[in-house]
């Protein structure tokens, strides 16, 4: 009986474009393949996330860090992760799609691993917890392969929806490490001595590396099994590189870091200023991953209603409601403070950057195919290929939120006290994001209507 991947190279041409390819033999392939890269992405946002959580129990540990210190360990991998991202989406058309995520899962057992080893000795050099959090953004360059995977295998009129889902479960990694990694490192997992944790603490700092690597083992074979090398192109690295001179790609890298950067940046300085604005607040705090979890579920549906709506137009309303959500942040601080508004914008926020990420991606490689003749399946295919270098670029540009958002909010506390400057710069941002979106891609005779 002859293999997935044989039966693929039997077949056609890979052109979901083609409605006759697409029913006979495109889609069961591009559904399975959307199966088994979802739970890689999911590691891949677990592990990124990672040091976002275990840098508040160090301190217990008896890591004498300073808090400085802690919170370069926090915002490297997103650094590394969203630098990388350029490099993993012009990758995948020339290592394909099943290899390239086999890879770039499995590489994610060098900082799993690392941090069990390394988080077990409080006199470990701060070098080291460096490297491992750079290590660590391994995870975050992950997304642009699997969604320059995903993009490639889905016709435009359904990559909307693929996208959306993909990226969606994607994003439930984020809460699953702000859940697992507090609950892991309090359970004594692998350590049958029956002692204490570290430091005279019922802690097990291990277990926040250790707990990752079957599932990381386990999706990396699953990957190998069920995926396939989906030819999407055959350009060059140079005409891959094109999309740098393109002003799309600019202006959607501006737009997605609005989305995508407010959702990865946001999960990251939530659980700091809800402490730190409100910290009576105990339960809250430990429900601070509802709110990521939200933006990830609604990333799909985000890209449904653009695939039926329009990107553009569901990006606009996302946005608007973004700066709906921010005066409502402003409202919250004043006479004392109000927790419940704080926090009933903070869900507002989290839901509008997950209904904007799956609108404005989808907005991204369908930018690249209007005006592609349908007969011409050679320069569909390379088209879709610069969409999908797109797609790498553009997530590279969202993924820097998860630095520069908790970083605004650190220099807003540094000045003022407060988060309120933090808080006007994100609202100037929001108006520029909805003023691109509407001139250039919603309004009446727009330049690219998509």
């Amino acid at each position: 009986m002859p293999t997935v991947t044989q039966t693929l190279r039997a077949q056609p041409a890979w052109n979901p474009e083609d409605p006759d390819f697409w029913s006979r033999h495109g889609r069961a392939v591009a559904l399975r393949n959307l199966v088994f890269v979802i739970p890689a992405m999911a590691l891949s946002f677990a592990v990124w996330m990672l040091w976002s959580v275990l840098v508040v129990h160090l301190p217990a540990a008896g890591f004498r860090y300073s808090t400085n210190q802690l919170f370069w360990l926090s915002a490297l991998p997103a650094l590394c992760g969203a630098t990388l991202r350029i490099f993993y989406g012009l990758a995948l058309p020339w290592v394909g799609g099943r290899r390239w995520t086999v890879l770039s899962t499995a590489s994610l057992l060098l900082p799993a691993g690392g941090i069990a080893w390394a988080v077990q000795d409080p006199n470990t050099p701060y070098e080291t917890m460096v490297l491992l959090s750079l290590l660590c953004g391994l995870g975050g360059a992950n997304f642009a392969s699997g969604v320059a995977h995903i993009s490639a295998c889905f016709p435009v009129h359904e990559q909307g929806t693929a996208l959306g889902i993909g990226a969606g479960f994607a994003h439930l990694g984020v809460g699953l490490a702000q859940w697992l990694v507090p609950a892991g490192i309090a359970l004594n997992l692998f350590d049958l001595t029956g002692q204490a944790g570290q430091a005279g603490q019922a802690v097990w700092l291990a277990n926040a590396g250790l707990i990752w690597l079957p599932l990381i083992v386990l999706a990396s074979l699953a990957a190998w099994w069920g995926m396939n090398d989906v030819q999407s192109g055959h350009l060059s690295l140079q005409d891959q590189a094109q999309v740098f001179t393109h002003r799309h790609s600019w202006l959607m890298g501006w737009l997605y870091l609005g989305s995508f950067g407010s959702f990865i940046g946001f999960s990251a300085a939530y659980p700091l200023l809800l402490s730190q604005q409100f910290p009576a607040l105990e339960t809250a705090q430990q429900l601070v991953w509802l709110g990521p979890l939200l933006g990830a579920l609604l990333r799909p549906a985000g890209g449904w209603l653009a695939d039926r709506l329009g990107g553009a137009r569901i990006s606009l309303a996302a946005f608007a409601v973004l700066v709906l959500g921010v005066f409502g942040v402003f409202a919250s601080l004043g006479d004392g403070g109000r927790p419940g508004l704080f926090v009933a914008s903070f869900v507002l926020l989290f839901g509008a950057a997950g209904l904007a990420n799956g609108s404005t991606f989808r907005m991204i490689p369908a930018g690249f195919l209007r005006g592609v003749p349908a007969g011409d399946p050679e320069t569909l295919r390379d088209t879709q290929a610069r969409g999908a270098a797109a797609l790498g670029l553009c997530s590279a540009i969202g993924a820097y939120g998860g630095f520069f958002i908790p970083k605004i909010f650190g220099s807003a506390f540094a000045l003022s006290g407060g988060p309120q400057a933090a808080l006007f710069c994100f609202l100037a941002f929001y108006l520029s994001c909805m003023a691109i979106c509407w001139w250039f891609y919603g309004r009446a005779n727009a330049p690219l209507s998509c």
